[in-house]
């Protein structure tokens, strides 16, 4: 057995005592005061790290538990176990992205969480967030197109997806490929305005809040913290131009990329009256439009 293998038996070793001490004390643990719920690529694990480095407010055992989405036979007392013993004076809480896409999610979390649970929706520009996801998938070597051809490719490749997924199954493409349909965000709002009471999802422009300590503030304050202020994570620039956040820090550098600018421009033209709906339906423009 090489060196790796011997210390993943070990890592699995130890942490076997706390799993078993954590599912025989699941009915005395936490529900989440509050979720983030995506969208992918648009800050939600700077977002997250930030929330959790304050004193009030307990991690999960993992940023993403994917419970609603992709675990959801688990049951709910394996969702408690990510979760610590309920205290009054903490806040706890996740962060899975893939909640604000996935259709069943909404009506599972609205029978299942307490009407006190809160959800945040940090939504990036559609064209950039699109962008950014393309790019992660190359370096998760699930994408091996170029994005000019996988734009092209997203209809056919999502063919069915979604009537899978509200089948209760998974879909790799839905999860991987859903480039442009991602940042159709006004349906993915308005499914979960359906289901869930609208004053409960704050929705929070992903570029202001890297930008503005007054978004952030105005954040905290609807969670009902009143830490001390901290820093932010710094905006780090990707090496693509036109990267807004920390979660792209590594897309690749293809500004000059005559492929890229045509799809960009392709996105723009389809972003345009999505981005008007959305900006309908709450009442307010977004990314300076």
């Amino acid at each position: 057995m090489n060196r790796r293998s011997v210390a993943s038996v070990l890592a699995r070793a130890s942490s076997e005592p706390e799993r078993v001490w954590r599912r025989a004390t699941a009915a005395r643990r936490a529900l989440p005061d509050f979720v983030i719920l995506g969208a992918q690529r648009g800050g939600t694990t700077s977002l997250y790290d930030w929330l959790t480095g304050f004193p009030s407010v307990t991690p999960a055992t993992q940023k993403e538990v994917h419970y609603f989405d992709l675990h959801y036979a688990e049951g709910e007392n394996w969702y408690r176990t990510h979760f610590p013993l309920a205290r009054s004076a903490t806040v706890t809480g996740e962060a899975s992205p893939y909640l604000l896409f996935h259709p069943l999610a909404p009506g599972r979390v609205a029978a299942d969480l307490p009407p006190a649970t809160r959800f945040i929706v940090v939504l990036r520009d559609p064209v950039q967030r699109a962008v950014s996801h393309y790019w992660h998938e190359r370096r998760l070597k699930a994408e091996t197109e170029s994005l000019e051809v996988a734009l092209a490719l997203e209809e056919e490749r999502l063919a069915g997806a979604f009537e899978r997924v509200l089948a209760g199954e998974r879909s790799f493409p839905h999860f991987h490929f859903s480039y442009a349909a991602r940042g159709r965000y006004a349906e993915q709002l308005e499914r979960w305005f359906g289901h869930v009471d609208r004053d409960r999802i704050l929705v929070v422009e992903s570029e202001r809040m890297f930008a503005e300590a007054e978004v952030r503030t105005e954040l905290m304050a609807w969670l009902g913290l009143e830490d001390p202020p901290r820093p932010f994570p710094a905006l780090n620039e990707a090496l693509r131009s036109g990267a807004a956040d920390a979660d792209t820090a590594a897309d690749a550098d293809t500004a000059a990329d005559a492929d890229t600018a045509a799809a960009v421009s392709r996105l723009e033209r389809y972003f345009g009256p999505l981005n008007e709906e959305l900006f309908g339906l709450l009442g307010y423009r977004l990314w300076g439009r």
